[in-house]
């Protein structure tokens, strides 16, 4: 055994075995499902590709299109009436009444995400591919595939330009005239496709979806004045080869060289604006680009593609100390760490893959990264592929400032926005609240806010619930405060933070002690179960509810401070929370769900909403609140670590911030445990939570909300911040013992730089956006600095 390990050093040492890439996802084969597909986007259009030598297959996204339209606000405008009833039965223990009565206070649900097309390229020549090689280069963000047919080599480029809005795919062989393939396209929406000159045309419509549950597929209705409309233009360029075509179809043959544009629009145009009769020209918009980015050279749209996109990559680097994990595949590098192997340069690339799908998902203003990002091949995806508020969403933008990509947060910041319009009437309609503006369970492109449930069809446990508004403007002020972005705190975020404390602070009501609480209030989809056997969801004074009410008047509270104004509101908001019912330990020791030390349904439940305090919220902490953070740590035992994609992303950042620093990374590890795709039979089938060949986050299906929160959690193993210090290393796992990492971000507008070995911090820089005083910390250590705008010193520690 020590000979073969003496060979396989002598073999890295010689160059024979490099060391894994932690920017670059590659494998031996072509995809053969989704989850096997290498993804690509700048933010507003996503390419899902597949790889096929014979036939190449690319599911094409927009982010702009949605099934339905404008959504009604006033849908229920009495609903607001059945509130009394279910307080009165809460009041009076009659929980399985409550729970009935919660049923009328719903509207309907969300809109879905929409697949826009396939497109295909299919070669002439058919045989069998030899030397095969696909991949993605997420430092530059493009795809490669080559391999080899009849003794010629066959490659092909893939990229998604912000630039100039175009997709291009580059098609070359080493031997003249061997490139023969044609092109189509295909939608499962409403479509029609022609060649126009030379161009391959097809445009659709998404479909009016009259909120059928998520089971029932989306129903077209013949209207000609509703539904988002969509164009999709492709056109060849050559150098050589003769390009003809059918009614359906593009053709190219004896070419040896040739690029593909893909162009698409939508005529979305805004939440609140029939797409039809206020619509933008999709077909023109799609045109334009296409025009533009035909005119140029290759190279230059590449490159403009290229440091467009390393401007925000770049920012980050992370380097977690040797490894002597072997250059294999990523799908095997994948198993092979699932068998407890070492692989750091797999767990950056994880870390890495995180910012590169943000960065590719999210760069439209109003219109967030959805449940799977930019990319759906589905016409009815799982749980719509739309906004899930009450955790799904929010976890998206986790990574957004402390891994420096604050541009990738407008998107939500302004979708806030959006929300706080439609969510006024919502507060008035379902809830009675004349104040502020609230949100629900799921929202869509539509900026729908009111409660889900198809209008009482639906378990209150996760369609009834109000809290996305207090939880969604914690978000404005982590911009501000990693930002320090004034104008956009005044101008922006606090009306929106004001208007989401201005509802809690009239929903709130008082309880038999005389503390504030919630009623009814839900725990996002868990359920509690009486001694009775009675198992429900709706209650009164719920521990989630009033965790994100309390950061959500703290950091509303900050804010005015920040501002100096609204002082007579801050005064309200400080009086009631002085009145809120305090956090309750159970005799388990752990930290309460429910008013009552009920037991739960399901002791291991997903969902860990009551833990909010700890994370994302900041209000429980080991020296703050000891005992508060002790009973999250039980509550976290008794959950244990088996649980969905998503809910792993969350816990390992929980762990993180009780510095339980090795149990935060084996949740890490398990999070990229290797899942099959969904559609594959195998003997021994690999299913739960983790990740897919392709690194795709494993709820399982596919959510992208886990590849984001396992990414905000490396961050927050490194580095952990509030408004007036720093913390180094936190929660540093032994088997990151040395490592570097520049570009971490930190609250207070300060970016970190700093190196470690053996667990202690060497080296450390930090530098200010806006010049401010912060106080390092780092093990016993702790130091006191002050920079000025733009400086950046270097620190001894």
């Amino acid at each position: 055994m020590k000979k073969l390990y003496l060979v396989f050093v002598i073999a890295i040492f010689c160059g024979k075995i490099t060391a894994q890439s932690s920017h670059v996802l590659w494998y031996n084969q072509p995809a053969e499902f989704f989850e096997e597909s290498l993804v690509l986007g700048n933010g507003k259009m996503g390419a899902t590709v597949f790889g096929g030598a014979n036939s190449d297959k690319i599911y094409l996204n927009d982010v702009t299109l949605w099934s339905g339209e404008p959504v009604n606000p006033k849908m229920s405008p009495e609903a607001y009436k059945n509130i009394p009833a279910v307080r009165e039965a809460l009041k009076s223990e009659n929980y399985k009444l409550a729970e009935e009565l919660n049923k009328k206070i719903q509207g309907k649900n969300s809109e879905s995400f929409a697949p826009l097309g396939t497109l295909e390229i299919n070669n002439s020549e058919k045989g069998k591919a030899v030397n095969y090689h696909r991949e993605l280069n997420i430092s530059n963000a493009v795809s490669k595939v080559s391999y080899e047919m009849a003794g010629i080599k066959y490659t092909r480029e893939y990229f998604v330009s912000a630039p100039d809005q175009i997709m291009i795919i580059k098609l070359t062989s080493d031997q003249k005239g061997a490139l023969n393939f044609d092109i189509n396209l295909k939608s499962l929406l409403k479509s029609n496709v022609e060649v126009r000159n030379n161009v391959l045309v097809m445009r659709g419509s998404a479909p009016i979806h009259e909120n059928a549950g998520y089971t029932v597929l989306p129903k077209y209705l013949d209207i000609k004045e509703r539904g988002t409309k969509f164009t999709t233009l492709v056109q060849i360029k050559k150098t050589d080869g003769k390009i003809t075509t059918s009614r359906e179809s593009l053709t190219l043959k004896d070419a040896t060289e040739a690029i593909i544009y893909v162009s698409v629009a939508t005529s979305f145009n805004g939440f609140d604006k029939n797409p039809v009769t206020q619509g933008i020209d999709d077909v023109a918009i799609a045109l334009q680009n296409m025009n533009k980015a035909f005119a140029k050279p290759f190279d230059k749209i590449k490159e403009a593609h290229i440091a467009d996109y390393q401007k925000f990559y770049n920012r980050v680097t992370l380097d977690l100390g040797k490894t002597t994990a072997p250059d294999l595949a990523t799908d095997e590098r994948l198993l092979r760490y699932a068998d407890g192997k070492e692989d750091k340069n797999l767990e950056i690339l994880y870390f890495n893959f995180g910012r590169y799908l943000l960065i590719s998902s999210s760069r439209t203003l109003g219109v967030p990264a959805n449940l799977q990002g930019i990319w759906n091949p589905h016409l009815n995806p799982p749980w719509s592929s739309n906004y899930t508020m009450n955790i799904n969403l929010e976890e998206n933008y986790w990574l957004a400032e402390n891994t420096n990509l604050s541009e990738m947060h407008l998107p939500l910041l302004s979708f806030i926005k959006n929300l706080s319009v439609t969510g006024k009437i919502t507060a008035k309609t379902f809830y009675g609240v004349d104040k502020g503006w609230a949100a629900g369970h799921n929202s869509d492109i539509w900026a729908m806010t009111n409660p889900v449930g198809q209008f009482g069809k639906e378990e209150p446990m996760w369609a009834c619930w109000p809290m996305a508004g207090a939880w969604l403007s914690t978000h404005i002020w982590e911009h501000y405060i990693f930002t320090q972005d004034k104008n956009y705190l005044k101008n922006e975020g606090y009306p929106l933070m004001k208007g989401a404390a201005e509802f809690c602070l009239a929903w709130l009501v008082t309880d038999k002690n005389g503390n504030l609480i919630t009623s009814p209030s839900t725990s996002p989809e868990n359920q509690y179960k009486l001694a009775d056997g009675f198992i429900g969801a709706t209650f009164y004074g719920g521990t989630a509810d009033l965790a994100m009410i309390r950061e959500c008047f703290d950091k509303t509270i900050k804010a005015s401070k920040v501002l100096n104004a609204d002082a007579d509101f801050r005064k309200k908001l400080e009086t009631a929370l002085s009145k809120f019912h305090p956090y309750q330990i159970g005799k388990k020791g752990n930290l309460q769900e429910w008013y009552f030390d009920w037991e739960d349904k399901d002791p291991k439940h997903r969902h860990q909403s009551h833990l909010f305090g700890l994370f994302p919220g900041d209000h429980i902490t080991p020296l703050k609140t000891p005992d508060l953070a002790e009973a999250s740590r039980k509550t976290l035992e008794i959950k244990g670590d088996e649980t969905t994609g998503w809910s792993k992303g969350w816990r390992i950042n929980l762990w993180a911030r009780l510095w339980d620093v090795n149990r935060a990374y084996k949740m890490y590890r398990e999070l990229l445990r290797y899942v099959d795709p969904d559609g594959k039979k195998t003997d021994k089938p690999r299913r739960g939570g983790g990740t897919y060949p392709n690194l795709f986050d494993a709820h399982p299906p596919f959510q992208i909300d886990g590849n984001f929160g396992g990414a905000a959690a490396v961050a927050e193993m490194l580095v952990q911040s509030d408004e007036n210090e720093i913390r180094l290393l936190p929660a540093l796992p032994d088997a990151w013992e040395s490592g570097s990492v520049k570009g971490i971000c930190a609250r207070g507008g300060f970016e970190i730089e700093m190196e470690w070995d053996n667990k202690v911090l060497t080296k450390i820089s930090v530098s200010s956006k806006n010049g401010g005083k912060t106080t390092l910390i780092s093990g016993d250590k702790k130091q006191d600095i002050t920079l000025k705008k733009g400086q950046k010193i270097g620190i001894d520690w």
